[in-house]
């Protein structure tokens, strides 16, 4: 399958990194590719991308137009505050009719505090404001949870945990849980909370996630809902 993923951060790395482990024809979307490729900064994501993009062959790099237009299912891997412009810049037209699978969260650093609040949060989500914009397309949220390395690799923290799966349409969902077992999510670790209204629940965990980042002093953990199987 081809899959755009619009972000050149850690986030976009990682999961641009699995989905080509996993045999996918992958495209990291970005504004300018030139400038992408000149930055010399490493910032959280550890190296420049272009050495990124140099250790990982199988991945190309696009404009995010070009990269959503190639693509049969696109991933949202930019920062929350930008992804509205992000999303505008893929276009319309290149979102129309595919799975479009949100994982970034609104934190909204203008006002430098910390840690940043969500906007939007309580009655609206990131998520709601994406598939408001693009009606065409099937937005499911997932994965924003959690750390990038949990993502994809789930297996690195001992014990079940849980991922969460929000969207309008079943089939586009179901897609998507089919995709969280490709990186090995166990089934039962899935829980589908239902229509996209239930993201501002997920978003709004953030304020809680970021708290336990700041006590443990690390961010390899999950959140595990107990007794999520429905009783027979």
């Amino acid at each position: 399958m081809r899959y755009a993923v619009l972000g050149t951060g850690s986030v976009g790395r990682t999961i641009s990194a699995k989905l080509a482990s996993l045999g996918h024809d992958v495209v990291v979307g970005t504004r300018d590719t030139q400038s992408t490729l000149a930055r010399t900064g490493t910032g959280s994501a550890g190296q420049p991308f272009s050495a990124w993009l140099r250790d990982h062959p199988a991945v190309d790099l696009a404009a995010f137009a070009e990269a959503a237009g190639r693509a049969d299912a696109v991933v949202n891997a930019s920062s929350g505050a930008t992804s509205l412009d992000v999303l505008a810049a893929a276009g319309a037209e290149n979102l129309a009719g595919k799975i479009l699978i949100d994982v970034a969260n609104p934190l909204d650093f203008s006002a430098g505090t910390m840690p940043p609040p969500l906007n939007p949060v309580n009655t609206d989500s990131l998520a709601e404001q994406i598939q408001r914009a693009y009606p065409a397309a099937k937005v499911v949220k997932t994965l924003n949870t959690m750390n990038a390395a949990i993502m994809v690799d789930p297996a690195r923290l001992p014990g079940p945990h849980s991922v969460f799966v929000s969207g309008d349409d079943a089939a586009a969902k179901q897609a998507v849980t089919q995709l969280l077992i490709s990186f090995g999510w166990p089934p039962p670790s899935i829980i589908d909370l239902g229509d996209i209204t239930t993201a501002r629940g997920t978003e709004m965990m953030l304020p809680v996630w970021l708290g336990l980042f700041g006590a443990l002093g690390h961010a390899d953990f999950n959140f595990h809902i107990a007794g999520a199987r429905r009783p027979s």
